[in-house]
């Protein structure tokens, strides 16, 4: 049976998204301080408005239940799903009013892809985005990178009596400290830690390419937030090239790799166990699946003009690597040096290493190598399977945070995302098709949309169909909540909104015993 919310259950979920919304009315205050330092006015009288807004329409649904609820997994879900989308609508406003977007879908379009870390903009005219609106931009991906659940979770904004459906919902299962909170604050407090020492690396290294301080510190900070979170948002069009410098370039990958990495590995690097993560399943297996794609990435890109020296390809090589695989999406390359010059084969590549994207408990997207592992093991242990006597019993077994056991439950997890994950770039690519691009454009754009990666073909702008962008938006939403979340919440949706079929007066279901125990009666 399908499971509907109740009254009951809808109240506590407007209860907590109003929680979200108030924190949403927070986080407006970084781009209000960034807007009064910088002495622009207009923005930061549209980050008032906007937190105003946040802060009515949040008590307004916290006044529906009083009292905090406790979820079960069915509101827990709805929360997370609403949430993306709840939350999306209201950071839209400040950006709408701005006037650098073609209307407040464009805006909304922006948000989702900022909250969602996919990193494509449809900003117009960027080079003279105020300083507030950027701040809000790069905010969203922080905050978005985390995960909103997580982000309150850590504040203690749902209170003491935590389920930890509200954590798993957000495709987060890595419980690596036993209490969910903990690990929520260990998550915030290391992403604090990581932004503000590549914060300062990068503001440094932009002071010494001839920046003014103020700028230089903006830019610093905008770049750590993008790169950890592996959202790929710049603050100039032309991306990283808009530096010209190998040091930050250097440090971007740095950082971009730690934000692709399991927390739990963190975690554990921080308390010396680096054997235990050398032995991790899903380390073995990303180290192989890199060294295999660079091999390919090199030979296929060596017979293009773009690569045709060696300090080239190691360096733009590396870069364009590292930011794909990771799903960060920061160019060194333009988007015609993408999709015109370089052979058909490493693009195949890039795009390859956008689906499967970093680790699992990270901010990177993709279908993440954990994943990647499991489907490999299974297909391994069936045809293992296929080789041996039907007597004989078989039982695999991997190496992540301690050995486990491949049971059915796992393996079907890692294939059911596999499918969706599959399904939805096969559709996103048909409805490219169909709105005029050829397939190879319409692949690239849709694993990238899918996986949140951020390597796209052009074609994403503000003159693209609203049906496209629409299409877009779905697909970066159901990538970011990593499909059976985004699924569950459609399914949960219908089903409460869709009345039950009500049975004609006097009729009885079949299979329902008569009155009086008399069954013979038509």
């Amino acid at each position: 049976m399908i499971p509907r919310l109740t009254r009951a259950g809808v109240r506590a979920v407007a209860h907590h998204l109003g929680a979200l919304a108030q924190l949403l009315a927070a986080c407006m205050a970084a781009p209000t301080l960034v807007a009064v330092a910088s002495s622009e006015w207009e923005p930061a009288a549209r980050y008032l408005l906007s937190s105003g807004l946040c802060l009515i329409v949040g008590a307004a649904l916290r006044f529906a239940a009083l009292e905090k609820p406790r979820l079960d997994r069915t509101q827990a879900i709805a929360v997370t799903g609403i949430a993306w989308v709840f939350l999306s609508l209201l950071a839209a406003v400040p950006l709408w009013l701005s006037g650098h977007f073609g209307g407040y879908f464009d805006a909304l379009f922006e948000c989702v892809s900022a909250l969602t870390t996919t990193g494509v903009s449809l900003a117009q005219d960027l080079p003279h985005l105020s300083n507030a609106d950027n701040t809000w931009r790069f905010a969203l991906q922080l905050v978005g990178g985390l995960g909103f659940i997580v982000v309150a979770l850590s504040l203690g904004l749902f209170g003491r009596r935590i389920d930890a459906s509200l954590y798993t919902s957000e495709g987060r299962s890595e419980r690596f400290i036993p209490q969910v909170a903990e690990t929520a604050r260990f998550i915030a407090r290391t992403t604090l830690a990581i932004v503000v020492g590549a914060a300062v690396a990068l503001g440094f290294l932009c002071l010494a390419a001839g920046m003014e301080t103020g700028r230089a510190a903006l830019h610093g900070v905008w770049l750590s937030i993008a790169a950890f979170a592996t959202g790929g948002f710049a603050p100039m069009p032309s991306s990283v090239t808009y530096y010209h410098s190998f040091a930050i370039e250097i440090v971007l990958m740095v950082t971009m790799l730690l934000g692709a990495l399991n927390f739990a590995l963190l975690l554990g690097a921080r308390r010396g166990r680096i054997d235990e993560i050398g032995r991790d399943s899903e380390v073995r297996t990303g180290a192989i699946w890199i060294a295999a794609m660079t091999a390919l990435f090199t030979v296929a890109a060596c017979g293009s003009a773009t690569f045709s020296d060696t300090s080239t390809l190691l360096r733009q090589g590396t870069f364009t690597i590292i930011s794909t695989l990771t799903t960060t999406g920061f160019q060194t390359l333009s988007t015609n040096q993408l999709m015109q010059v370089l052979p058909s084969g490493a693009l195949l590549v890039l795009v390859l290493l956008m689906a499967v994207g970093g680790c699992a408990g990270s901010t990177a997207g993709g279908l993440k190598l954990h994943r990647l592992s499991i489907v490999a093991k299974s297909i391994s242990v069936t045809c293992r399977k296929a080789l041996v006597p039907e007597s004989a019993r078989m039982a695999a077994e991997y190496h992540h945070f301690g050995r486990r056991t491949l049971d059915d439950n796992v393996s079907k997890e890692a294939m059911t995302v596999f499918v969706l994950f599959t399904a939805t770039c096969a559709l996103g690519a048909l409805a490219g098709v169909a709105h005029g691009q050829d397939g190879l454009t319409a692949i690239v754009d849709s694993v990238a949309m899918t996986s949140n990666g951020g390597v796209f073909s052009g074609i994403v702008s503000c003159d693209m169909p609203a049906s496209l962008e629409f299409v877009y938006l779905v697909q970066m939403l159901a990538g970011r909540l990593e499909f059976v979340t985004f699924a569950a919440i459609v399914i949960e949706i219908v089903a409460t909104i869709v009345p039950h079929r009500r049975m004609p007066h006097g009729q009885r279901s079949a299979s329902a015993p008569h009155a009086g125990g008399d069954r013979s009666r038509p």
